[in-house]
């Protein structure tokens, strides 16, 4: 009975240590008497009791790893704190193992040791304008060198960037007075619009009133000149009418009649001012003759 049950434990330890269970995205790295032997992929696999033994256990997952705050020097001399988060993977299980005796601590100091000399590299004003940049040449730094130790390096990121306090206040001061450049270089932008605005709209309304008066001297010396023409040829007809009229029989008469009646029709109104001293012609004669007078130059018309 109690061989059994010796046996039974036996048994049970031979079996824990020759089994083993690997979880997915995992590896193990099995030593053969303190030698390497291999690599454990997820799932079932066996080992040979005390003389196999798992000597290292990796996660191949995506790892983030804080990298720690650390002051660095720029070109121009100043100081900033900077701190970042780096995210890596382990792709050789084998090298991770013997690469390095610690690969997490070794990538946190190549990190911050590379980006000492990368923003030792730039001046302050592109630390804030090319981060990318700066991620980029941290990780080309750091992946080269972490080939040996079985490690990817994915990504770098640069979570903050504190300069001093006066740098900070420099750095207000600056951006305060480019926007007050900037808001005085916009109104004098307005005004100028605004005056070249009121300077062509006052050049259109003058070159229309001038069109305008153009057009009201054309219209005018259009319609008088339309009047002279109007009035002459009303005139000339009067004068045909009035040669056809003298010439019918009893036309003389007739114009002797109308030149009397307009020197009587004259002298009455002299007559009639009383400001006006009338001198009357000692010899009526004299009426007669004018008359006689006109009618010998309507004949000579005629």
């Amino acid at each position: 009975m109690e061989i059994a049950l010796v046996l039974l434990v036996v048994a049970v330890i031979f079996v824990t240590q020759s089994v083993r269970v690997v979880p997915q995205q995992h590896a193990w790295v099995i030593e053969r008497l303190g030698k390497y032997l291999g690599t454990l992929t997820p799932g079932l696999n066996f080992l040979v009791p005390f003389i196999d033994r798992v000597a290292y256990k990796h996660v191949l997952k995506e790892i983030p790893l804080d990298i720690p705050s650390q002051v660095c020097i720029t070109r121009d001399n100043t100081q900033l704190q900077v701190d970042g988060i780096l995210y890596f993977q382990v792709t050789d299980a084998m090298r991770a193992s013997y690469g390095s005796s610690n690969y997490i601590v070794a990538i946190s100091q190549l990190a911050q040791t590379s980006l000492r000399s990368v923003i030792g590299k730039l001046e302050l004003d592109k630390t804030f304008e090319e981060r990318d940049i700066i991620n980029a040449q941290v990780v080309a730094a750091i992946d080269e060198a972490a080939l040996n130790w079985g490690v990817k390096v994915l990504r770098y990121e640069i979570k903050d960037l504190t300069p001093p306090k006066e740098i900070l206040h420099a750095m207000q001061a600056q951006i305060t007075a480019e926007r007050e450049k900037r808001a005085l270089i916009a109104a004098s932008e307005g005004r100028r619009q605004e005056q070249i605005n009121i300077a062509t709209g006052e050049r259109e309304a003058f070159i229309a009133r001038s069109e305008g008066e153009k057009q009201a001297v054309i219209n005018k010396a259009e319609g008088e000149a339309a009047s002279i023409t109007a009035v002459a040829n009303a005139t000339a007809q009067a004068i045909e009418r009035i040669a056809a009229a003298i010439r019918q029989p009893g036309g003389e008469q007739a114009v002797q009649l109308k030149v009397a009646e307009r020197a009587v029709d004259a002298y009455s109104r002299v007559a009639a001012d009383a400001t006006t001293t009338l001198i009357i012609p000692g010899n009526m004669s004299e009426v007669s003759t004018l008359i006689g007078t006109a009618m010998k130059m309507v004949q000579s018309v005629k």
